[in-house]
């Protein structure tokens, strides 16, 4: 039986903040950059791909962060294994992308490598003065775990299990079959921001009445309304109701999505008397319907979640670059990793997974349109070029977030900023910047 989660922080109190400055050098300094490896990166837990991308034994995909590069493969006992993309000879990088493999063939001179990273076969293996590197060498591993149907590895020899360092999401996410899901849109977008844009924008929805104007008519964000927690880990969430916000009721009355959504849980949208208890009573009587219906309408993987999970939005940051928006029938993936070479640039993620509902081929994904009910083949690896990269998001909300990103990472260069003036709503995004400070001054494991 799962244990329940700690109790969160209120994420609106600043009493849990200590006041550290958000600098502008943060965003652009190449020394900062640096620290962030050493003392960051090469010490949390990175996801390297989906279970679902490696099925079968010699199944493998490889992560490409900055200029390291890992291969995480599954095993023929059904374990995943993680290694060093890097030629026990002389370094060469042995594979690319996503694939399958008996064994894994250096293209320069040939050495083959076991699945457990056991050198197999070299070349003239009795033309080495140091003695035949056959079973004798091999790659060097990292620690490597699986949660949530993702695929986790870390290059830190010690520190915390996967568990403890995602401690306590596991158990705040123990109700959604995640695994299960299915990516039915993947995209890699190159951005000319940093990446701690991308967490500063997943951990505040301040933005959303400017920013996103769709999104007030089917997820309440209002300012009392949605509830805001974090840990001291440096997750945290805002937890919304997919319900209509009654501060930004569309202009020419009525409001068509909250409508649909009731019909198809066979709920009569006319019967309210008010919008108000129409947004309320109908969020109310929505939840009822859904726990009545849902095994006969196919939806599966409502079985152990409750009602707040099945109507609602917690909208989740990973400490400290993953973003998971947990809506009851999609899980949308966000990740933002530092440019190999360029401070000011970085590759953003974008992964939309929905779980399968009986008689459903197509899906409504959130944040990239209609799309077929499988999961996609490859990633499409794109630049986003003032949105002329992704012309198919346009009018997405993840696309009205990258719009922004390239002038915000200007402004920190102004000598008009100086440190962020922050709402309480935005707590969240001062306490990411203090836990990040944390592992840079090596207070976190």
């Amino acid at each position: 039986m799962t244990e329940p989660a700690p109790p969160p922080m209120d994420g609106r109190d600043p009493s849990h903040l200590r006041g550290d400055r958000i600098t502008g050098d943060r965003y652009w300094s190449r020394e900062f950059v640096r620290r962030e490896w050493d003392m960051l990166w090469t010490r949390i837990w990175h996801i390297a791909g989906r279970t679902a991308e490696m099925p079968e034994p010699g199944d493998y995909v490889v992560h490409e962060f900055m200029k390291e590069s890992v291969i995480c493969v599954r095993q023929h006992d059904g374990s995943v294994r993680a290694f060093y993309n890097s030629c026990a000879h002389r370094g060469m990088k042995l594979v690319k992308g996503c694939s399958s493999v008996e064994r894994f063939t250096c293209p320069y001179h040939g050495w083959r490598f076991g699945l457990d990273g056991v050198l197999e076969h070299a070349q003239d293996r009795e033309d080495f003065p140091q003695g035949d590197p056959c079973g004798k060498l091999r790659l060097k591993e990292l620690r490597c775990d699986t949660w949530g149907g993702f695929v986790w590895y870390t290059m830190a020899e010690q520190g915390p299990s996967l568990h403890e360092y995602l401690a306590p999401m596991p158990e705040v996410y123990a109700n959604y079959p995640m695994e299960t899901a299915v990516r039915v849109a993947w995209y890699r977008i190159e951005l000319d921001a940093n990446w701690k844009f991308v967490t500063d924008n997943f951990s505040e929805s301040y933005h959303t009445r400017t920013a996103h104007p769709q999104v007030p008519p089917w997820i309440d964000q209002d300012v009392d309304t949605a509830r805001h927690e974090m840990w001291p880990a440096g997750h945290g969430r805002t937890v919304q109701p997919m319900r209509p916000s009654l501060s930004d009721r569309p202009a020419e009355g009525g409001n068509a999505m909250f409508e649909a959504i009731l019909r198809q849980w066979d709920i009569d949208p006319a019967g309210y008397a008010t919008y108000e208890d129409f947004a309320l009573q109908g969020w109310r009587d929505l939840k009822t319907a859904k726990q009545r219906l849902w095994r006969e309408r196919g939806y599966l993987h409502y079985e152990h979640m409750d009602d707040e999970q099945i109507t609602d939005s917690p909208h989740t940051v990973f400490f400290p670059n993953v973003t998971i928006s947990f809506l009851p029938d999609n899980l949308i993936l966000f990740r933002s990793e530092p440019h190999p070479g360029d401070p000011e640039k970085c590759y953003f993620d974008l992964w939309c997974m929905a779980f399968p509902v009986a008689g459903q081929d197509t899906v409504e994904s959130i944040m990239a349109g209609t799309r077929p009910l499988r999961e996609v083949a490859a990633c499409e690896h794109r630049v986003f070029d003032g949105g002329r990269g992704i012309p198919e998001l346009a009018g997405q909300i993840v696309y009205q977030d990258m719009e922004l990103a390239q002038d915000m990472q200007a402004g920190m260069h102004s000598r008009g900023y100086a440190d962020a003036y922050l709402s309480a709503q935005e707590t969240r995004v001062r306490f990411f910047h203090e836990v990040l400070n944390d592992w840079l001054d090596g207070r976190r494991p």
